[in-house]
């Protein structure tokens, strides 16, 4: 796309785009943001688009996406101040819990998923794709993919779980013959 066309885009979509993301974000600062993104993405993307009368409707999407992504990574960081007081310990000994694990670890305990929901898994959490995109990519409805997820997090856990008792158990051989005196 021309500069002069990129220019006219944005002259044209700009205002609405920043409304509409203000009233998803909230915040004037957010709200720029993701009108800036959205037109990153066009700049990036949009001369796949085949029709340019859908421009606008494409705009709208993408910025919509970018919220959900957005809003999507901030849930997932959640600050120990945050929650109640009674709360706090047993969180801050799981992000302690948590920041001992390694990547290998991680990767090692994601191994022994099942294959059928070790992908779902992957794409989520180290690819950051939708539950839509997963779904399209593994050729699923949507529906299966959210339930893979929740069966292989709860199969992580598992393996995670293991991964932490067996680190703390310690095995000390026993010699027989050295622990009995000669007489």
């Amino acid at each position: 796309m021309s500069n002069p066309a990129f220019t006219q885009l944005v002259d044209a979509h700009y205002v609405s785009l920043y409304r509409f993301a203000l009233s998803l974000a909230r915040r004037e600062a957010d709200a720029c943001d993701l009108v800036q993104q959205t037109f990153y993405i066009w700049a990036t993307k949009g001369e796949a688009l085949r029709e340019e009368t859908k421009a606008k409707s494409w705009l709208f999407t993408t910025l919509y996406r970018e919220f959900l992504r957005g809003r999507r990574r901030d849930a997932r960081v959640t600050s120990v101040e945050d929650l109640p007081p009674g709360e706090q310990d047993i969180a801050a000994e799981e992000v302690d819990r948590v920041a001992k694990l390694d990547a290998a670890t991680v990767v090692g305990a994601l191994q022994t998923v099942d294959e059928v929901f070790r992908a779902p898994l992957t794409l989520f959490y180290l690819e950051d794709l939708s539950y839509l995109e997963i779904a399209e990519a593994l050729e699923v409805p949507i529906g299966t993919v959210m339930s893979r997820l929740s069966r292989g997090k709860v199969q992580l856990r598992a393996a995670l779980q293991r991964e932490d008792v067996a680190a703390k158990t310690k095995v000390v051989p026993f010699d027989g013959a050295a622990g009995r005196k000669k007489a």
